[in-house]
C-alpha cells in the first residue's frame, strides 16, 4: 500500500451504556479498494460505518480519512456518502427528488441538465428509470432500497459506506446488482466499504474481506486467504454452503487425528502435541464420493477462479468430476483438484438435491460429514447405502478445539 490508506481505524472503541459495540477495532481500507466487512447481526458492522461517517463519536481510538484525523470533523465535511439499510428517504418526494437531493446541496450543486444526466445514468443502472416520477411512498421496499443506493452513487465522494444495500432485493436482482456495484467501484476508483452478513456477497464483491465478531476484527485478507487459511473456526464457518465440516478428535502419539469413538484415524500434515483436543476441517466440495451407485466415483475438484462462481456439479454420467460452471459473481474459492490421498468408509444418511449438485450426508461412526457431488453420481444413493470418501490431504485444515469464549484457532506449520 503506497501513501495513506483511504480509511484507517486504530483501536476504536464504542460503548452504549454497558454494551460494547466496538472493542479496539483496527481497520485499513486502501484508496480505490472495494472492502467487504462481514459479520453476524450485532457484530459492530453498522457502528463501524457510523463512526467513520462521523454519526457516532468513538470513546477511544482514532478515525482517519486519507491520513487525516477526523476528530472534531463534522459528518458534512468528511466527504463520505453513506447508504443506510433503513433507506432514510423523503417519503413524500418523488424518486427523482430523492436522488437529486445531494446534488442540490451547496457543496455538490450541479447545473440542472448535468444533474438530470447523472441521475438518469444511475437510475438506469439500478433499474428504476421508469420510477423517477413516482412518490417514494408508492414504491416497494426493493425499489426504495435502490433509490437509497442511487442517492449515494450520484454524488461525488471520497468513500462510499454501504450498509447492507441489497438486503431487500430479490435473489436475481441482487446478483445483477453485485456485478454493477463492483463495476462502479472499478470505473470510479472510489473507495467502498461494504457491510454484509452474506458470505456469498462478500466473496463476490470484496477485493479484500474483513471478518468482524463482537466488535473486533478477527481476520482480513483476500477471499483465497480467508477460504484456504482461516484464522479460526469462526472464520472457517463464515464461508461456504454447505458449511465446512469440523470433526472433533485428538492427536495420537503417531501424529494422527483420531475420532472420539476411534472409528477412524487420519495422518496429519501439520504437527500438534499428542493428546491435543483438535478439530479437523474439510469443506464439502473437497470430498470425493465412491461406492455402489456412484460409478467410478467423483473426485474432489476445484477450478473456480476469480471472484465468483458458486461451484456446482455438472457430472453427466458415472465417473465424472464436479466442475465449476457458474457465470456471474457468486463463486466460492475451491480446492486444488489433486488426486485423493486419504480415504474413509461410511454409510449415506440423507441426500438433498441442490440444483445440478446433490448435498449428501455420510455417517462415519458417530460423526456426520456433508459433501456435494454431481446429481448424476448421487442418483443411485439411498439411506444406509455404503460409501467410501476420498479427501486430498492438502485440503484438510486443523484447528484447536473450540472453547466457550473463543473459537479454535487454526494450527499451521
Amino acid at each position: 500500500m503506497t501513501g495513506p490508506a483511504a480509511i484507517t481505524l486504530r483501536g476504536v472503541r464504542k460503548r452504549y451504556g454497558k454494551n460494547t459495540a466496538l472493542d479496539g477495532l483496527d481497520l485499513e481500507v486502501a484508496e480505490g479498494e472495494f472492502f467487504c466487512l462481514l459479520g453476524p447481526s450485532g457484530a459492530g458492522k453498522t457502528t463501524t460505518l457510523k463512526t467513520i461517517a462521523g454519526l457516532e463519536e468513538p470513546n477511544a481510538g482514532t478515525v482517519e480519512l486519507g491520513g487525516v484525523d477526523m476528530a472534531g470533523v463534522e459528518p458534512y465535511d468528511r466527504g463520505v456518502a453513506m447508504c443506510f439499510e433503513s433507506y432514510a428517504l423523503y417519503p413524500h418526494r418523488t424518486a427523482y427528488d430523492n436522488l437529486a437531493s445531494p446534488l442540490r446541496s451547496p457543496r455538490h450543486r450541479l447545473p440542472a441538465h448535468e444533474a438530470r444526466e447523472r441521475i438518469g445514468e444511475v437510475a438506469e443502472l439500478l433499474g428504476i428509470g421508469a420510477l423517477l416520477d413516482r412518490p417514494v411512498g408508492r414504491l416497494s421496499n426493493g425499489q426504495r432500497q435502490r433509490v437509497a443506493l442511487g442517492r449515494v452513487l450520484v454524488r461525488p465522494a471520497r468513500a462510499f459506506l454501504l450498509d447492507e444495500p441489497l438486503s431487500h432485493l430479490d435473489a436475481k436482482l441482487r446478483q445483477a446488482m453485485r456485478a454493477e456495484l463492483k463495476a462502479i467501484g472499478s470505473v470510479r476508483r472510489t473507495t467502498t466499504l461494504y457491510v454484509t452478513h452474506d458470505s456469498v456477497e462478500a466473496l463476490a464483491l470484496g477485493d479484500r474481506i474483513g471478518v468482524i465478531r463482537d466488535g473486533r476484527m478477527v481476520q482480513t485478507g483476500t477471499r483465497e486467504e480467508l477460504w484456504h487459511r482461516p484464522y479460526d473456526t469462526f472464520v472457517a464457518r463464515s464461508f461456504g454452503r454447505p458449511r465446512i465440516n469440523l470433526l472433533p478428535g485428538t492427536v495420537t502419539a503417531e501424529g494422527h487425528f483420531r475420532s472420539p469413538d476411534g472409528a477412524y484415524e487420519l495422518p496429519l500434515t501439520v504437527p500438534a502435541p499428542p493428546g491435543t483436543a483438535v478439530q479437523l476441517g474439510v469443506r464439502p466440495r473437497d470430498i470425493g464420493l465412491r461406492g455402489p451407485g456412484t460409478g467410478s466415483g467423483t473426485e474432489p475438484t476445484g477450478t473456480g477462479k476469480g471472484s465468483g462462481m458458486e461451484p456446482t456439479g455438472t457430472g453427466k454420467g458415472s465417473g465424472t468430476e464436479p466442475t465449476r460452471t457458474g457465470k456471474g459473481s457468486d463463486a466460492e474459492p475451491t480446492g486444488t483438484g489433486k488426486s485423493p490421498g486419504l480415504e474413509l468408509t461410511g454409510t449415506v444418511h440423507v441426500t438433498e438435491l441442490l440444483g445440478r449438485a446433490t448435498e449428501v450426508t455420510v455417517r462415519i461412526g458417530g460423526q456426520q460429514l456433508s459433501l456435494v457431488v454431481p446429481r448424476a453420481d448421487a442418483a443411485g444413493l439411498s439411506p444406509d447405502h455404503p460409501a467410501r470418501l476420498s479427501v486430498p490431504p492438502e485440503s484438510l485444515l486443523l484447528f484447536e478445539a473450540d472453547r466457550p469464549a473463543r473459537p479454535g484457532r487454526r494450527i499451521s506449520t
